[in-house]
C-alpha cells in the first residue's frame, strides 16, 4: 500500500487502500487508461469478458457495463478520494498516468500510478476533484457510452454512490471533519460546479418510507436506476427509485396529493 493512505486503510478497510500502486513501471499486463480511450477493442473485450462471467446476453451490454463501472469504480474511487478530501491530496489521474490490471472477468485487479502527484492544501474541492472527473471519468462514461449506449448519468450516478459512501466512513473515521463535510455537500447536494459545467453526480433523490420490524424508517433512493435487474437471475437493488414498490409508493404519494 502507499504509504501515504496507510493510516487511512487499516484492517477491513486495507484492501480499498491496496487497490492502488506507485511504481516507476507500471506491471507488463495493465493497460493503460488512455488505451482504454483510444483503442475500443480493449474495452469492448473487457465487456465482453463480464458478459460471459455474469451470464448475460452481449447483444445488449448496458447492465453488463453499468456492473463493470461499478467494480472499477469500487475499486479505483477509495484510495482517490480518501486522498483528495482527508488528505487533501491529489494522486494523478489523467488517463494517460493511470494503468489498470484485469483479471479473467474483465474487473480491475489495481490500478498503478508512476508518481505520487501533489499535496493540494487549500485548495476547492473543484480543483482537487477535476482530474478525476474530467479528465478520466467523463471521456471514460463517454467511451462506455458510445460501445453500449449507456445513458452516462447511470453511470455519474454509479460515481455518485461510492463517492457518498467513502464520505461517510471518512466523516465518521474523522469526527465529522469540517472539510470532508464540505467537500461532501459540494460533491453530492449541490447542482453546480464552476465554470458553468453541469454538475454530473448532483440529481435529486426521492424518500420512501418502508416499516421495518414495525418501525417506519425513511430511505433515500439512488438517483437512478444502475439496471441490476436486467442480469440473469438478478433483481432490483434495496434503494432503487425503478423498483416496483418504490413506483407504487410514488404512485400512492401523488394521489394522495392530488
Amino acid at each position: 500500500m502507499i504509504a501515504l493512505l496507510e493510516p487511512l486503510f487499516q484492517g477491513e478497510h486495507a484492501r480499498h487502500g491496496e487497490a492502488l500502486h506507485c511504481a516507476p513501471q507500471p506491471p507488463a499486463n495493465a493497460i493503460g487508461v488512455a488505451d482504454l480511450l483510444h483503442d475500443p477493442a480493449l474495452l469492448t473485450d473487457l465487456l465482453y469478458r463480464q458478459a460471459r462471467h455474469l451470464g448475460a446476453d452481449v447483444r445488449d451490454l448496458r447492465a453488463v457495463a453499468s456492473a463493470w463501472s461499478l467494480e472499477y469504480l469500487g475499486m479505483w474511487l477509495p484510495p482517490m478520494v480518501a486522498a483528495a478530501s482527508v488528505l487533501q491530496h491529489a494522486f494523478p489521474a489523467a488517463p494517460e498516468q493511470v494503468w489498470v490490471s484485469f483479471d479473467e472477468a474483465g474487473d480491475p485487479l489495481g490500478f498503478h500510478i508512476r508518481d505520487l502527484g501533489r499535496p493540494m492544501p487549500g485548495a476547492s474541492t473543484a480543483q482537487r476533484y477535476a482530474p478525476m472527473f474530467w479528465q478520466h471519468l467523463e471521456p471514460l462514461f463517454a467511451a462506455i457510452s458510445r460501445l453500449t449506449k449507456l445513458a452516462p448519468k447511470i453511470l455519474w450516478s454509479n460515481t455518485a454512490r461510492h463517492i457518498e459512501t467513502i464520505l461517510n466512513e471518512a466523516l465518521a473515521m474523522t469526527g465529522c471533519a469540517a472539510p470532508i463535510t464540505q467537500d461532501r455537500d459540494r460533491l453530492l447536494r449541490d447542482a453546480t460546479w464552476p465554470q458553468a459545467r453541469v454538475h454530473p453526480l448532483y440529481a435529486p433523490r426521492r424518500e420512501v418510507r418502508r416499516i421495518e420490524a414495525g418501525r417506519c424508517e425513511t430511505l433515500t433512493l439512488y438517483r437512478h436506476c444502475c439496471l441490476n435487474h436486467l442480469l440473469p437471475g438478478e433483481t432490483h437493488c434495496g434503494p432503487c427509485p425503478l423498483a416496483p414498490a418504490h413506483r407504487r409508493d410514488r404512485a400512492e404519494a401523488e394521489e394522495r396529493n392530488a
